[in-house]
């Protein structure tokens, strides 16, 4: 019977996170994204949470704490223009959550990431760092590049447990330079915010001649009761500060970022079996998956 409604729950969360917003992804996608794996959990974040719901965009007064960011803007672009050489995309396969970024041009520098300042960040832009780190909403930060001619296809990101925060430090001032969330589109402009909802289907592009640089930061999502906001931070916490990634040596690497480089292999096997014979891959892509699946499924209704 347990094992019935943990099976029920998730079947009726990954219906959900399908359902949510206007846009929505195919179906045959949605199933096997990393949304999709999170839904139990994100329905909890949403459902419980003190924002207004069916809302992609949220006011950026609803965050009176993240004022300082906005009033020091200027601070924060002139770091970020002295570090622009340092903000750039992995080095190595240790950065699984954006990994498919950087090959549409995307770039970044970590501030931090759902623990303390990373050493890196510490040295080369003191007062940002600062400025992120005696927030206690602030969860994750980093410098994000999107260079002349780049883009990010349609996605969905895997946690709700946050919200999405963007801060135009150097950017075109240019409509053709966006980011569009459940099909409504803003346009970055130098030192202004806007706050989003980054499990709605989005996707971004700069079709500009200029490279837009703003501050990214992860703001934990305010839920309606205590002990709610503590399962929210207890989660951040231990799960999402696994997919830590370095900007050097001396920031530390989550374990998700660790065996990440052996799943990239496993995938670099696939493609290269994609190319070969097309039919075969598939038919092991769905074996694969249809196995993962039963592994979770048929032992939670068998006993």
């Amino acid at each position: 019977m347990v094992a019935a409604i943990i099976l029920g729950i998730f079947v009726i969360s990954v219906i959900y996170a399908h359902s949510r917003g206007v846009e929505k992804q195919k179906f045959s996608r949605q199933l096997f994204d990393h949304s999709t794996f999170m839904a139990p959990i994100n329905m909890f974040m949403t459902g419980l949470s003190r924002l207004p719901a069916k809302q992609p965009y949220f006011p950026v007064d609803a965050f009176p704490e993240l004022r300082q960011l906005t009033d020091n803007w200027q601070v924060i672009r002139d770091e970020a223009i002295r570090l622009q050489d340092h903000i750039k995309a992995a080095q190595t396969h240790n950065d699984a959550g954006f990994n498919t970024f950087f090959k549409r041009g995307w770039k970044r520098f970590y501030l931090k990431w759902y623990s303390d300042a990373h050493p890196s960040a510490r040295e080369l832009c003191p007062v940002t760092t600062e400025l992120v780190s005696k927030i206690p909403g602030v969860k994750a930060a980093m410098f994000a590049e999107l260079p002349p001619g780049s883009h990010l296809g349609k996605h969905r990101d895997p946690y709700a447990g946050s919200v999405r925060y963007h801060l135009g430090l150097q950017t075109p001032n240019d409509d053709r330079c966006f980011i569009e969330v459940d099909r409504q589109r803003h346009s970055w402009r130098d030192g202004e915010a806007v706050i989003f909802d980054e499990t709605y289907v989005h996707w971004a592009q700069n079709e500009s001649e200029q490279t837009r640089i703003i501050l990214f930061c992860d703001i934990e999502r305010p839920m309606k009761w205590r002990w709610a906001q503590a399962v929210n931070h207890w989660v951040g916490s231990t799960l999402m500060s696994a997919a830590a990634s370095p900007n050097d040596e001396n920031d530390r690497t989550g374990y998700i970022n660790r065996i990440f480089k052996y799943v990239y292999a496993l995938r670099d096997a696939g493609q290269n079996l994609k190319k070969r014979n097309r039919r075969l891959y598939y038919w092991v892509k769905h074996g694969l998956i249809a196995a993962i699946f039963a592994i979770i499924i048929v032992p939670s209704v068998f006993f």
